[in-house]
């Protein structure tokens, strides 16, 4: 059914919905814009409102297929002006208030007539039109002694970027309320220009076809076995979940920890860690793995520990829920409101904890399933559908607005 108001039709709005073009091994990005971007192909029939999916170059002819049939449009934005423009225009304000030329983004909606721009995921770039973005964590504030958060000025790029983008934005998406109070606090975000739309539960999970075979012995685990997909970066936590399993080990417990993701620089850290602990034939670093052989580690799993000083905006949790993967997850802010009852918390910074939690599991049978149907009651509470058709309702509202300009 298309949105109405007051018995009468609304009024178009053209949204240039821009798409950041992660690649598959950039992980929760990756997958949190192709969910987004599927749910909006779908619905899009429903609203009254146009889109056009605005997208690297590289990306124009894949989404051309697969955006066929539907009602949205697809355009490429050109490469901008060079590393060093562009860094310029993201972070020195005089340079942003004085230089005249349109953005690419810019360039791009004149041609095409869009009038309003949706950034489908966290990733920040210049437009004069009104937009909408996301926020998935303000870990640079929150967290600023993680290394990937301030060295080499980080923090101060970040910092500048924020800064700039979100307080112009005309809506901000965040997942929780924790979230609307670190925009308010960081950066004075009036409360009217921030939506919480929880994260949604990926809709792959469900449709998925687990690898064939035996995952166990395709990479070499013995259960029981936790498992954590998570970059190498120190915010992640691998360090204390590392020390959690070796005091485990000692106490007669042997837990194997299946690790997939990239190396952004800590991986060799925490091998040797395990290592050092008399742990390293329990750790199994995977790399970057299929889909298929994601979805069948986290059905064998004894858990998910997800540890990670960072979030709560994390799609590994929502995943296990909804794949019956009991989940072991850090108690940050946020992370109770979007997980409830469904998750067994530990502190991030006490192995001893993480180790209580995971020995906990692995002892009571009862308090495993618990968790497993709390967890997939959990992970139907919203769906990227849910997520565009709050997206949609604000388009609504701001129509009312952008009426009053050619």
């Amino acid at each position: 059914m298309r949105s109405h108001r007051c018995g009468q039709a609304l009024k178009t709005v053209h949204v240039g919905a821009v798409l950041a073009g992660f690649g598959a091994e950039s992980g929760g990005g990756y997958t949190f814009e192709r969910e987004i971007l599927t749910a909006l192909s779908v619905q899009a029939g429903a609203s009254d409102h146009r889109f056009t999916v605005l997208c690297p170059q590289p990306a124009e002819e894949a989404l051309r297929a697969v955006t066929a049939g539907t009602r949205l449009g697809v355009a490429s934005i050109p490469r901008g002006s060079g590393r060093l423009g562009a860094m310029l225009l993201r972070e020195v304000e005089a340079v942003r208030a004085h230089w005249r030329r349109p953005s690419a983004i810019d360039t791009v909606a004149a041609t095409l007539g869009v009038q309003f721009v949706w950034f489908l995921s966290a990733q920040p770039d210049r437009t004069d039109l009104p937009y909408m973005t996301v926020v998935w964590d303000l870990q640079h504030r929150a967290t600023p002694w993680f290394p990937e958060m301030s060295a080499r000025g980080t923090w101060d790029a970040r910092e500048a970027v924020h800064r700039w983008f979100l307080q112009r934005a005309s809506r901000i998406i965040t997942g929780t309320e924790v979230g609307r109070q670190q925009l308010r606090g960081f950066y004075q975000i009036p409360d009217d220009n921030i939506l919480v739309l929880p994260h949604p539960t990926p809709a792959y999970v469900s449709m998925e076809t687990v690898s064939q075979g035996d995952v166990l012995e395709k990479f070499g685990l013995r259960e029981p076995f936790v498992m954590y997909p998570a970059q190498f970066w120190p915010h992640k936590n691998h360090a204390n979940l590392i020390l959690a399993l070796a005091a485990l080990k000692r106490q007669g417990l042997s837990v194997s920890l299946a690790l997939s993701g990239s190396d952004q620089g800590n991986r060799a850290f925490i091998g040797d860690l395990a290592a050092r602990e008399g742990i390293g034939d329990l750790v199994h670093f995977l790399g970057f793995i299929e889909r298929s052989d994601l979805v069948a580690l986290y059905r064998r799993a004894l858990a998910l520990t997800y540890v990670s000083w960072c979030g709560p905006e994390n799609l590994p949790p929502l995943e296990a829920f909804a794949l019956g993967c009991p989940v072991i997850a850090s108690r940050i802010p946020g992370a109770e409101e979007q997980l409830g009852n469904a998750a067994l918390f530990c502190e991030p910074g006490n192995p001893m904890d993480i180790a209580s939690a995971v020995a906990k599991l692995n002892a009571n049978p009862d308090l495993r399933q618990r968790l497993i149907e709390d967890g997939r009651l959990r992970s139907t509470r919203f769906t990227p559908r849910d997520y565009v058709a709050g997206v949609f309702d604000f388009l609504d509202q701001f129509e009312t607005v952008r009426r009053c300009w050619p």
